[in-house]
């Protein structure tokens, strides 16, 4: 199985593309960012938030992408502009295709570090750490990527395994 793990966001969305082998090993696969400018307008930040996360889905042929879900900010506007960032992520893989699965950051950093408080450094840390990777993932939005994704392998395949067990 592979998925695409996406941490949105208007400036920088992380993604970390992993496979997990049916012993339930999971390796790295890719992972990176798509990064916008400021200075651009925001219907060109989401176009090309959307080809840049159009050709990792173009590379990669994913099962499923996971997809962080909205944090709740102080600031109204920065929640709202961040929802436009992940329509544009949900429609490249809508338009694939490809089932998304959303998760709270909570839930993420609760997957991959074992509490829904962690730091973005704890983040990277256990992300290496599963990984068996010599160095982080880098930036820190890459590593959230990458954290979403591996959430969605153990999340996802538990929550499959209970709906199964219950029909």
């Amino acid at each position: 199985m592979i998925v695409i793990g996406v941490d949105p966001g208007v400036a920088t969305t992380g993604y970390g593309v992993v496979a997990r082998a049916g012993g339930g090993a999971v390796s790295l696969i890719e992972c990176g960012v798509v990064r916008t400018d400021a200075k651009t307008p925001l219907a060109d930040r989401l176009r090309q938030i959307y080809d840049g996360l159009g050709e990792v889905l173009t590379r990669h042929r994913a099962d499923a992408m996971a997809v962080e879900g909205v944090f709740y900010a102080k600031n109204a506007r920065t929640s709202l502009i961040l929802g436009h960032a992940r329509g544009a992520i949900l429609l490249a893989a809508t338009l694939r295709e490809l089932p998304v699965f959303e998760y709270a950051p909570a839930e993420v950093k609760n997957a991959v570090v074992g509490t829904g408080r962690a730091t973005k450094e704890q983040v990277q840390f256990m992300v290496q750490r599963a990984l068996r990777l010599r160095t982080p993932p880098s930036p820190a939005d890459a590593a959230d990527g990458v954290a979403v994704a591996l959430c969605h392998c153990s999340v996802g395949v538990i929550t499959a395994r209970i709906t199964a067990a219950l029909l």
